[in-house]
């Protein structure tokens, strides 16, 4: 027995990181294998996964279910976390990376590899990551898993 909401929900993931990796190579023009499993840029994958979960939830169980209330609040949750908390995480690493560099009296081979900037989302990449999850959830639902 598979479970078909786990099932696209971790696909939606896994194609929001190909795109993440596909759009990297083309804004970029590098090839970074790192961007398959990175957090950050575009489309979110946090809101992919979160999405696609309360979409195919919806479709499985239906919209009055305990079940898919649960999945849009905890959708809801990390799709603010990626947009506000991490996303502020992510602009003081910046900061912290500048001083690092540009600090005369200590030099920066004396700490660790620089900080992670690319940590959260900006409400775009966030709102696609959740139409990419939607998406999933739903033709996964209806065409891959029908009732």
């Amino acid at each position: 027995m598979v479970n078909k909401i786990l099932v696209l929900a971790v696909a939606a993931w896994a194609v929001a990181q190909v795109l993440k990796f596909l759009i990297s190579m083309a804004v970029y023009h590098k090839f970074d294998i790192n961007y398959l499993i990175t957090s950050g840029g575009m489309p979110s994958s946090h809101s992919a996964l979160v999405c696609s979960c309360a979409t195919a939830t919806a479709v499985d169980v239906g919209i009055q279910s305990p079940m898919f209330a649960i999945a849009v609040v905890l959708a809801f949750i990390v799709m603010y976390d990626a947009a506000h908390v991490r996303r502020e995480t992510g602009e003081q690493a910046k900061v912290l990376n500048y001083i690092m560099r540009n600090w005369n009296e200590v030099k920066p081979e004396e700490f660790e590899d620089e900080l992670k900037e690319l940590i959260g989302h900006t409400p775009l990449q966030v709102a696609i990551g959740a139409v990419l999850g939607v998406t999933v959830g739903i033709l996964g639902g209806l065409v891959i898993f029908p009732q």
